[in-house]
């Protein structure tokens, strides 16, 4: 990708999301926020394109160069960048050298009603800056029902306007019923509240700040698609797979 090809997919997405480089945080995700700062350099933001358009996820950090995000996010290594913003907040994008979506993932699992790990890796060209640090991933029991975490991302504020995203946003939510081995049910006060378009991938932080899953899926009211159900992947379970294909990137193997 030339640094003119870059540019021009930063514009796009820029044009798309309106003013959002000049954005503060705003009221919600969808529903009431807190304040997200502590997650600042545990989160990036992954772009967007295809012949859909632009859009754009949210990724946890792995590593200087490996983030973790969505399956459902990924496109071909060439039509993704890694967005952050420095020091001055200035916009910085890092190329894509590599994807891996995990085995289990179904892109028809809404439509099949079958179970889907939508979980995916993705290696930066660069590492990112030393200030980033690598989310810990929780090892034990996952959270109960009625237990509390906290979802983190750069989505809407507002269902189906692009200028509502872009500032990072964390929203305290509560485990509920169904209970899954690979999947997390989330909901917030009084049943309202959670992730949408561009928190997908994002991280769902335990109390102790550890990683416990990653935004997949949101529902909301009345047909819409955001604003009260969030659906995570549990990451703990996914941990061998990680470390098979963090191994193979290091040593210059490909991914399956």
């Amino acid at each position: 990708m030339t640094r003119r090809t870059v540019f021009r997919f930063l514009a796009l997405l820029l044009a798309t999301l309106g003013a959002w480089a000049l954005a503060v945080p705003a009221a919600a995700i969808v529903g009431p926020t807190v304040d997200a700062s502590p997650f600042a350099d545990e989160v990036v933001m992954l772009l967007t394109r295809g012949p859909e358009g632009s859009g754009f996820c949210t990724g946890a950090v792995l590593a200087p160069n490996v983030v973790l995000t969505a399956a459902h996010c990924i496109r071909p290594a060439a039509d993704m960048l890694v967005h952050y913003r420095d020091e001055s907040g200035a916009p910085v994008i890092v190329e894509v050298a590599a994807t891996a979506i995990h085995p289990g993932y179904r892109a028809d699992a809404a439509a099949k009603r079958a179970r889907s790990l939508d979980v995916a890796l993705v290696r930066t060209k660069s590492p990112l800056p030393a200030r980033f640090r690598a989310v810990e991933i929780a090892d034990g029991p996952a959270p109960a029902p009625g237990d509390g975490v906290t979802a983190v991302g750069f989505g809407l504020t507002v269902e189906r306007k692009p200028a509502t995203g872009g500032a990072l946003r964390a929203a305290d939510l509560a485990v509920r019923e169904p209970r899954s081995a690979v999947l997390l049910w989330l909901a917030g006060a009084e049943g309202a509240g959670g992730a949408c378009s561009g928190d997908s991938g994002g991280p769902i932080f335990a109390p102790d700040g550890r990683l416990v899953a990653v935004v997949a899926w949101t529902e909301g009211a009345s047909g819409a698609k955001c604003g009260v159900l969030t659906q995570g992947v549990l990451v703990g379970p996914l941990v061998d797979w990680i470390a098979v294909i963090r191994a193979r990137w290091a040593s210059g193997t490909p991914a399956p």
